[in-house]
């Protein structure tokens, strides 16, 4: 069972309910992210790198710790091109089935991972998804506790179950909307594709008039305007 179609759905009642995660950006503004989970992968994420180069694309990259330790140079290259670096877990396993000292110590080991490959200290490395999209209440607030920064997504077009690269591309196409925060893959589980969903989802949203910026961009656009007037005085 697919389930492309409940994730629009899902994140309509989510978003309002966890007001402190990063969901989508201004609705106002043409600008969009595109991001991309589980990497970096030896031979999927270059694809990707070498298809952002073309067009000159910025976007985000949320890895994960392991993969990180078994292709550091592929991490740096992430890095060096400019490419936004979040936090996916150590190796995948879901939140909420770790304990508090596991969290931590999965994100730790994953910044310490990244420090090592790209020289990024932790304190530049605090924006988080969630492996799987699965959180609890509980779990944003440690996440906030210690200062990370909750990413989620507001359009997913299943990817990972690699339904074909035409079917990702219309499901991009057919959800986007300004400041949407688009999920990919560049690790084994849809990883296969994901080069060739870009060469061809790039270009129909340039020629839509998107702009892509980073997850970090879309934070700026979510400050309340009552703190940015706050910020002015």
């Amino acid at each position: 069972m697919q389930l492309a179609p409940i994730f629009p759905v899902v994140h309509r009642i989510l978003q309002p309910a966890f007001p402190g995660c990063l969901w989508s950006g201004d609705r106002h503004c043409q600008a969009i992210a595109l991001t991309f989970d589980d990497g970096p992968h030896p031979q999927y994420t270059p694809e990707v790198l070498a298809v952002l180069d073309y067009y000159n694309i910025t976007a985000s990259f949320f890895l994960l710790g392991a993969c990180v330790n078994r292709s550091p140079s592929i991490a740096q290259a992430i890095c060096d091109r400019g490419h936004w670096i979040g936090l996916h877990g150590y190796d995948h396993r879901s939140f909420p089935m770790l304990s508090p000292i596991e969290l931590q110590q999965s994100l730790a080991k994953t910044q310490a991972a990244i420090y090592n490959a790209c020289n990024l200290s932790p304190e530049k490395v605090r924006d988080v998804r969630p492996p799987n999209g699965l959180f609890t209440p509980k779990t944003l607030n440690l996440l906030q506790e210690w200062k990370y920064r909750p990413v989620m997504w507001s359009v997913v077009p299943e990817d990972w179950v690699r339904p074909g690269v035409t079917q990702v591309v219309q499901r991009v196409i057919n959800q986007v909307q300004n400041g949407s925060l688009i999920v990919l893959h560049d690790g084994a589980c849809g990883g296969q594709d994901v080069a060739a969903t870009i060469q061809i989802l790039i270009p129909q949203l340039l020629q839509q008039g998107y702009q892509f910026i980073t997850v970090d961009a879309l934070w700026q656009q979510s400050i309340p305007l009552e703190n940015s007037q706050l910020d002015l005085l």
